[in-house]
């Protein structure tokens, strides 16, 4: 029996298999690692410092570009089988880490974005959802003023979590009660170091429930599984869950 196989046979009795997604999941799809190095006008950016309040503060224009090439790219990638195996199985709902839609073009149609959405903004002074249209830039730009929040005049940023930032209340509590709710949990592409997400499959396993890892290396999460699957997304989850 291969290892594809055990993992199999410990999902079988479930009826509720939750799936926890990093940026692992989506990078069979294209879409670089938040860590990876990046290319042409942003090479030299780190992308960790494009990525608190303070940093925004300091140049909302060209952190306002950033994001809104990140999210040209991810509206150009295309979800991988991964993502679509995920959706047609009737068993499955999916908690993310993941700021890209792919889990939603794929076909989920439950899915909690721990770490919010590059396809939704809002006020950054008074949170303000704000939904007029934005434009995506075709090319890679070095600055883009943000428009002006229709309330108060602040500036409107990208629907994201910073470092620093607490997770959105609701979808934090939706992912406990998933974890303390499911019969098995997929874990998949995430390195298991940014928290508070990644104490999410430590609540799974207090409760002895089976733990599947799908990952290319191992992980921190990697002693918390029953089977660890050495493989990607794309190439795994199509067996696992089909």
């Amino acid at each position: 029996m291969t290892t594809i196989d055990d993992a199999r046979e410990l999902l079988d009795d479930a009826s509720h298999i939750e799936v926890f997604t990093g940026a692992g999941m989506s990078a069979d799809s294209g879409i670089a690692t938040y860590r990876d190095a990046q290319t042409g006008l942003w090479e030299n950016v780190d992308p960790q410092d494009m990525a608190s309040i303070d940093a925004w503060h300091d140049d909302p224009d060209t952190m306002f570009a950033w994001y809104l090439w990140r999210a040209r790219l991810a509206q150009q990638a295309e979800p991988n089988a991964g993502h679509v195996a995920i959706a047609r199985s009737p068993k499955t709902t999916v908690t993310t880490q993941n700021i890209d839609n792919l889990h939603e073009r794929g076909g989920s149609n439950d899915v909690v974005h721990l770490h919010g959405s590059l396809f939704e903004f809002r006020c950054s002074l008074c949170d303000e959802p704000y939904t007029s249209p934005i434009e995506l830039p075709e090319e890679p730009v070095a600055e883009i003023t943000p428009p002006a929040c229709p309330v108060c005049g602040g500036s409107v940023r990208p629907g994201v979590v910073w470092f620093g930032e607490a997770l959105p209340e609701g979808e934090w509590k939706e992912a406990e009660r998933r974890m303390r709710a499911a019969d098995a949990l997929v874990i998949v592409g995430t390195s298991g170091v940014v928290y508070p997400a990644a104490g999410l499959p430590l609540m799974a396993h207090a409760r002895d429930i089976p733990i599947i890892e799908v990952t290319p290396m191992r992980t921190d999460l990697s002693h918390l599984a029953d089977v660890v699957i050495e493989d990607t997304a794309a190439a795994a989850l199509p067996t696992l869950l089909g």
